[in-house]
């Protein structure tokens, strides 16, 4: 599968679980969505035994997303994090297909 096409299919998968999304332009502005993209790619590194490459793209992930995910972390197709800052998975998580992970936090007032 292309990286566009996985794109295209995550963002439709997405767009079916969130329905505060407005447009499919709204979805790369999604921390969650950024952070799992970047893992697939560490990920790769990572299975490529570029480990220091595969934990650089991974820590710059965490720094701009606030999700943390281990590239050596075995995630299935469409895992979705909503409102995710300071979710973390480890190296030794496997986490299945199509698995919402979404975060609720008490509301002020």
């Amino acid at each position: 599968m292309s990286i566009i096409a996985y794109i295209i299919a995550e963002a439709k998968m997405i767009r079916e679980r969130d329905p505060a999304i407005k447009s499919n332009l709204e979805i790369v502005l999604y921390p969650g969505f950024r952070a799992v993209l970047y893992y697939r790619l560490a990920h790769k590194l990572y299975l490529g035994k570029h480990f220091f490459l595969a934990r650089w793209v991974s820590q710059r992930a965490a720094r701009k997303t606030g999700i943390e995910i281990h590239p050596g972390a075995v995630i299935g197709k469409g895992l979705f994090i909503d409102h995710g800052n300071g979710v973390v998975i480890g190296e030794t998580a496997e986490i299945g297909i199509m698995l919402p992970c979404i975060t609720e936090l008490p509301s002020a007032g």
